[in-house]
């Protein structure tokens, strides 16, 4: 959440940055939050000088029947009896002007940083690098589902039987080799000093308010009406509020964390050729990074955590191109954001497998979440946070990139983990 205070010394580069965002009537809301926060100021000098009046009001009349001056006690009295009947009021209209005052300002995104290239969809997106080699495969190579039905790692009729479209079923070395991912993944992170969490998979409105989730994506989760909780879409969610309303000290920074999870979103996207099979599903697993950190330091972590996404994509030996999101495609929470997309040689298409971002403050101070300076001033954190690495996809372009005509090669570094060096029908 963007501050009041920023907006107003800064009205004409929030402006600016919104327009690089194409948020859609940016001018009139940001002069309805001034507005507002013009009026809850009157509201609140209007208060506390009415309590003041009370407050000097009620040390004379001690003073006047400490004098025997009951008569002008009393007269004193009634004046603070009226003085309380118009500060209700007044209070009244200062909580809904403060409540309005929000939940206009929560309509605001976070302000693209001055990196973010202008642009309205992924074709504006800037590739920055990439790297690994494109595999030449055989001509009758055949994309990931059907590689799926052939050496039966994943069902996804029975996944639609069960629950849905979306929910896929792995099976026997399918399964396998998701769990081989999962634990390569977590052991990748921890080695660079992260530090593993296992959160929850339901969250409650304050923690799914605080990374930005709402009221922007709402319609995206699946709610549990009965108890008010959201199933994750992502473990940025649980993991980053685990610092909500809470003051670090400097010496605990930065805050490194890595989870897996399954994730949960109820918009899975397109129909057609771009969901087939793991390109896009309601329920898939993710190892995610976040990081906590002070404001100075947030840009150069978001390049470390490029960097270390990129090694991670490296040692499976699939190609990749990482792009700098244009402002018209990026999440509305983040103020930089950088895509991963591996290439899937059967469809001969790039999918995307990862995103690293840099928040700065706008979940933080939605959190609460600080740190104290060495000035023992109370300062917001920024958040970062990023995939390393969402399953699904990364899934399918192991299958399609690495087929045999006698089985699925695996990289090296899978092979403890999934206990062979291929996926075989033998």
């Amino acid at each position: 959440m963007l501050q009041v205070q920023f907006i107003r010394q800064n009205k004409a580069l929030v402006l600016e940055r919104l327009g690089i965002k194409n948020f859609k009537d940016a001018a009139a809301v940001v002069e309805e939050v001034l507005a507002l926060d013009d009026q809850r100021r009157k509201l609140t000098l209007d208060y506390d000088e009415t309590q003041a009046k009370i407050n000097t009001a009620s040390k004379e009349i001690g003073k006047l029947m400490a004098s025997g001056n009951k008569a002008d006690a009393e007269a004193r009295k009634q004046e603070v009896a009226t003085l309380k009947q118009a500060l209700g009021p007044i209070n009244e209209s200062l909580i809904a002007t403060e409540k309005l005052l929000h939940d206009t300002l929560v309509k605001l995104p976070n302000l693209p940083g001055p990196k973010v290239p202008a642009g309205k969809t992924p074709e504006d997106n800037l590739e920055v690098r990439g790297g690994g080699q494109k595999p030449v495969l055989p001509g009758n190579a055949v994309p990931h589902w059907d590689l799926a039905k052939q050496y039966d790692l994943i069902d996804f009729e029975l996944g639609n039987k069960i629950t849905g479209s979306g929910f896929p079923v792995y099976k026997k070395q399918g399964a396998r080799l998701q769990r081989a991912l999962i634990s390569y993944f977590l052991d990748f992170n921890t080695a660079a000093g992260y530090d593993e969490m296992l959160p929850p998979y339901l969250v409650n409105e304050a923690s799914a308010y605080g990374t930005g989730q709402l009221p922007d994506k709402e319609g995206q989760m699946y709610f549990v009406t009965e108890d008010n909780f959201y199933l994750i879409p992502t473990a940025e969610v649980p993991v980053t509020n685990i610092y909500r309303d809470e003051i670090l000290k400097e010496a605990d920074l930065p805050v490194k964390m890595t989870a897996y999870t399954p994730c949960f979103r109820r918009e899975a996207g397109s129909y057609g050729k771009d969901v087939r099979g793991l390109n896009r599903l309601h329920q898939f697993e993710k190892v995610e990074l976040v990081q906590l950190v002070k404001p100075e330091q947030s840009y150069a972590v978001l390049e470390e955590m490029v960097a270390h996404v990129e090694k991670l994509i490296l040692s499976l030996g699939l190609p990749y191109r990482i792009l700098l999101l244009c402002g018209g495609d990026m999440g509305f929470a983040s103020a930089q954001t950088y895509d991963f997309e591996v290439y899937s040689a059967a469809q001969d298409k790039w999918l995307e497998v990862s995103s690293v971002s840099n928040f700065e403050s706008y979940q933080t101070n939605r959190m609460k979440a600080r740190y104290k300076d060495s000035n023992g001033k109370n300062q917001l954190l920024h958040s970062l946070n990023g995939s390393s690495l969402a399953l699904p996809r990364i899934m399918a372009c192991l299958l399609e990139n690495n087929q045999l005509p006698d089985g699925i090669l695996l990289p090296e570094v899978l092979h403890r983990y999934f206990g062979s060096d291929r996926i075989s029908n033998a």
